[in-house]
């Protein structure tokens, strides 16, 4: 299931067409609350055999004309997205899924709290739904807001199988609006799954078509000086990275989507002047970050991940794979363009907003190709109190130095000459108490995990709390480590630059109402983000799924905290199944619930989990293909006492 390039090469794919082919082919492949532009309607229910109202839901092949060659997808009832799926809290849902496909299939309903039998993650607690089947979803609805499912079957995901899921509340919101869309982003690529996995392998920037060129570097050294600039190119190149690395699979390959449809044919919401417009943002991507903003439109943020939030304005917001935010604007009698850009700026798709059919509004310029810096690579030390150890400890002669400028030779790491890393880390002497452990759980609290992974070096006034720790020795699963690893939750991440615009940070998000569980962890579990892009191997800790296949053990009821650290370059969006995840952002009794969190690269980002389920649950990247290549593992809680 996990990595199975036989499973993904068995699914049909599209074969490659024409642009404009493609935005007729998917018009006609949206549902209908994609085509038409006035509040979506539901999927209506049918009666069940037990007097029971229920939601029939098929997957299955779909045949699709890109220009004047057809392609097989695979979608829900038809359609790409599927049919939007609308309950109310309270409700108990019955979803009754039929299997017309001759492999496999799944639906994960992502984000809902739910019996794990019914997670629908096949190998975890689930079978799988086998061909010509039909299995019977039914679990109570016992929270509300925006949420989606999603196959969790190999590569279906990536080829249509996909729907929001909204739950309207029982109670009356803290927030009004009299228009409600989704709007749904996906990316799409005309390659077989197997064929993108396989450029991958073999050459891991295969889809990086924005790398620096030779003007860039006389253009940085007419900046920067000509010693600075090649210490700099250097540096990126003893370490066999790219500044330039935002994302595995580009818009060299992907069609980017929002409810389906193309940037030509043009996905519109109309609304009547004075409307307080609601805009559900589901991140559907297989392997994209979109950064969302409406040119002369600022944005009220009032949920994350389907969780009521206090309202935040903002004039964009980046939104990982597997996220949902919800956002509240007040137009003007004009129209406006809703934009998406993909991260790396490969790509965008685009929506309006209109008060009138037909009307556009113009498409703001493309931003500049962001790069990466040495704060990305865990090697920025330049907010610390240095000691006089430590400031003439190996290769970090430049730690005072701007983000951009190498702080550390890390040569010899990249090489996998851990020799190296050693001189440093020794160099360090009692800064740093024992080498992390990982997936190592501390047994009295906060203080002893944090022992376990590295005193915190003093950080200067106002600056987060930074960590220095050695090595990884897991071998080929990791290929880098992040030397330094901070908190970065008040960081929107690189490529914003506007200095003038008001980007959404997770240190914005507060709960609207104090969260019900205010213990204090009693433990803590660290979980290092690891991986090997020269290879395409991607795993938590230095391990593939199929090489730590032994679940993490989470208590029944207890209070604990998740340490995420983030040992690679590029953000992952990492999705826990059952149980949410408490942000711990500085909100004290307000940190938001989310079921999926965006790590930074060299990010030590932390989260409350209270063990409320018992039974086996998925945690892994969604980022698709990395959680097919391995970053996945098992959370087991725990029966409760009888």
């Amino acid at each position: 299931m996990f990595g199975s390039s036989e499973l993904i090469s068995r699914r049909a794919v599209l074969a490659a067409g024409g642009g404009l082919g493609l935005s007729a082919a998917l018009a006609r492949a949206a549902p209908a609350y994609a085509r038409t532009s006035v509040v979506q309607a539901a999927l209506a229910p049918v009666a069940g055999t037990r007097g029971e109202r229920a939601l029939d839901l098929e997957i299955g092949h779909f045949q699709l004309m890109v220009g004047d060659r057809p392609g097989r997808a695979m979608a829900i009832n038809q359609t790409i997205p599927g049919p939007l799926l609308r309950f109310r809290e309270g409700e108990e849902a019955v979803l009754r899924v039929t299997n017309r496909l001759e492999e496999i299939a799944s639906i994960h309903w992502h984000g809902i709290i739910l019996p794990p039998a019914m997670d629908g993650v096949p190998g975890v607690s689930f079978g799988g739904i086998a061909p010509g089947e039909t299995f019977t979803y039914r679990f109570p609805l016992l929270q509300s807001g925006t949420y989606w499912c999603h196959s969790h079957s190999g590569g279906q995901e990536l080829l249509g199988v996909y729907a929001p899921f909204i739950i309207d509340p029982a109670a009356p919101e803290p927030f009004a609006h009299e228009r409600d869309y989704v709007v749904m982003l996906s990316d799409w690529s005309f390659e077989p799954p197997e064929q993108i996995i396989k450029h991958l392998k073999k050459q891991a920037g295969y889809y990086n078509y924005q790398k620096r060129t030779v003007p860039d570097l006389f253009r940085d050294a007419a900046r920067d000086g000509w010693p600075a600039t090649l210490r700099e190119r250097m540096s990126w190149t003893k370490m066999r990275m790219d500044p330039t690395d935002f994302a595995d699979v580009t818009g060299y390959t992907y069609t980017y989507l929002v409810n389906g449809l193309t940037a030509d044919a043009n996905w519109t919401g109309l609304f009547t002047r004075g409307e307080r417009v609601r805009l559900r943002f589901i991140a559907a991507g297989a392997m994209t970050y979109f950064d969302i903003r409406i040119p002369g439109l600022k944005m009220t943020v009032v949920q994350a991940d389907g969780q009521n939030v206090q309202p935040v304005d903002v004039d964009e917001f980046r939104i990982g794979p597997g996220e949902t935010f919800d956002v509240i604007v007040r137009p003007a009698d004009q129209a406006y363009t809703l934009f998406a850009e993909a991260m790396d700026r490969s790509g965008f798709a685009r929506g309006t907003l209109a008060p009138r059919a037909g009307m556009t509004a113009p498409i703001p310029p493309r931003r500049k190709r962001p790069l990466r810096t040495m704060a990305d690579m865990g090697m920025d030390m330049s907010g610390m109190e240095m000691s006089g150890d430590m400031a003439g400890m190996p290769g970090m002669s430049n730690a005072t130095a701007s983000p951009k400028a190498p702080v550390m030779d890390m040569a010899g790491h990249a090489a996998g000459d851990m020799a190296a890393v050693e001189r440093n880390r020794a160099a360090v002497g009692s800064q740093v108490t024992s080498p992390h452990a990982h997936g190592a759980v501390a047994a009295n609290g906060a203080s002893s995990a944090l022992a376990s992974m590295g005193t915190p070096l003093a950080a200067k006034p106002g600056v987060a709390p930074t960590f220095i720790h050695g090595p990884d020795t897991h071998g080929v699963g990791n290929s880098s480590v992040a030397m330094v690893a901070r908190n970065r939750l008040h960081e929107p991440g690189s490529g914003f630059d506007d200095p003038a615009a008001r980007v959404l940070v997770y240190a914005d998000l507060r709960s609207v109402t104090p969260q019900e569980d205010q213990r204090t962890p009693t433990r803590e579990i660290e979980l290092h983000i690891t991986g090997n892009m020269e290879r395409y191997m991607w795993s938590f800790d230095g391990k593939k799924y199929s090489e730590a296949r032994a679940p993490i053990p989470f208590a029944y009821g207890e209070r604990l905290r998740l340490v995420l650290v983030n040992d690679t370059m590029m953000e992952h969006p990492i999705h826990l199944h059952g149980m949410w995840m408490e942000l711990e952002n500085g909100a004290g009794a307000h940190q938001p619930r989310k079921h999926t969190v965006s790590v930074k690269p060299a990010e030590r980002l932390t989260v409350a989990i209270t063990a409320d389920a018992p039974g086996q649950w998925a945690m892994h990247c969604h980022l698709l293909l990395h959680m097919e290549m391995g970053m996945f593992r098992v959370i087991e809680v725990s029966s409760p006492p009888q």
